[in-house]
């Protein structure tokens, strides 16, 4: 198997954690793994972004444009942003739920979660969404979307990782007390197809 993962958000989201559990699950199935985090806004509610690569003869971190098997976006807009590096015919799952950017925060300047899904219906065949609005208000936390999202592309059959493969992932990475919680999220995951108009 031989995957290309780009994870996209802003800071606080838990972009690089998922990016973690996945690595940890492909390395649990002895598979290669090469991963990069950019995070250096993380903490003022920047972008953040992930590379994660799975398979043989990998020798950078970094995915070139046009090369991603899947981009799973914790926000649309984020997720516009990185659709440069999407290959052909490949999967997006992405959240519905909009943070305004920084720079449009500062700017003044609208900001429309619903355009950007509605560019993305557009541009992208494969394409899921999680209504994580929704979602955490059932589950009854807010801090599951990392793991939401996971589930969706899971769902999706381009993550090339099962739900046991993330749930065994979880369980060497995250203290026990948090497993049941992820897990509800893991399993909850009911991702919307948009069938491209």
């Amino acid at each position: 198997m031989n995957k290309n993962i780009v994870l996209c958000g802003v800071g606080g989201q838990g972009t690089v954690l998922a990016s973690k559990l996945i690595a940890a699950a492909a390395m649990q199935k002895d598979l290669p793994v090469m991963s990069a985090e950019t995070i250096g806004m993380a903490q003022r509610g920047g972008s953040v972004f992930s590379h994660v690569r799975i398979g043989e003869g990998i020798y950078s971190p970094m995915i070139a444009n046009g090369e991603a098997d899947i981009i799973i976006g914790f926000e649309p807009g984020e997720t516009v942003r990185m659709l440069p590096f999407l290959k052909k015919g490949g999967t997006v799952v992405t959240s519905s739920r909009k943070i305004s950017p920084v720079t449009a925060t500062l700017s003044g300047s609208s900001y429309s979660g619903d355009g950007m899904i509605a560019y993305l219906n557009e541009q992208v065949k494969e394409l899921y969404i999680v209504d994580a609005e929704k979602a955490c208000e059932e589950i009854g936390s807010s801090k599951v979307l990392n793991l939401l999202l996971l589930g969706a592309a899971v769902k999706s059959g381009a993550l090339g990782l099962s739900e046991e493969d993330i749930k065994a992932a979880i369980r060497t990475r995250l203290p026990e007390k948090f497993h049941a919680l992820n897990f509800a999220a893991l399993a909850y995951a009911r991702p919307a197809r948009c069938p491209r108009k």
